[in-house]
């Protein structure tokens, strides 16, 4: 179900956490770029790992899941249905029999053409009501806030607090 949303004076006062908002505009970026990926029969896990490659071909299955923010299990499934696509190739590299590099093929590389214009026609539609210095706002504190977590998430880690795992259950 989805969840409403409508701009009030309640939120000119900060009733609505920015969190929530975020949320939800990540939720509807990420769905607005699926139903265009399905009509190049890719799935938004794929795409995010195309992306990566796109940029920096040859990386192993833990430097694509570390890119990604994903675990390596997850990226293991993509990275073999990917390679059964056709969009990769897995290979050793530099003499290491245990560690699996992906390699776009051509088809891979064909696809960037296909779909990073979908990915910008999602980016136009959400944007397309804010004026160009509400965007430029929106830009830099977006990536203040990104940069403020961050920061949050290394000083946790200096105290010896880890991001707990994505997936799994907590021990009752």
């Amino acid at each position: 179900m989805s969840e409403q949303i409508e701009y009030s004076a309640a939120d000119e006062a900060g009733v609505e956490r920015i969190a929530r908002l975020v949320r939800l505009a990540a939720r509807g970026f990420n769905r607005s770029l699926q139903i265009r990926l399905q009509t190049q029969n890719v799935t938004f896990g794929q795409w995010i790992f195309l992306r990566i490659l796109w940029q920096e071909d040859g990386l192993s299955q833990r430097e694509l899941s570390d890119r990604a923010h994903l675990t390596e299990p997850t990226a293991h499934t993509a990275l073999i249905r990917m390679e059964e696509l056709g969009y990769i190739v897995r290979r050793n590299v530099e003499g290491n029999k245990r560690r699996l590099h992906a390699f776009l093929t051509a088809k891979g590389w064909e696809l960037r053409e296909l779909l990073e214009p979908l990915a910008l026609e999602a980016n136009d539609i959400a944007l397309s009501s804010l004026t160009k210095d509400e965007q430029t706002t929106l830009r830099k504190a977006l990536t203040v806030m990104i940069r403020n977590l961050e920061e949050d998430e290394r000083r946790a880690a200096s105290r010896g607090v880890r991001m707990p795992p994505t997936k799994g259950h907590a021990s009752s």
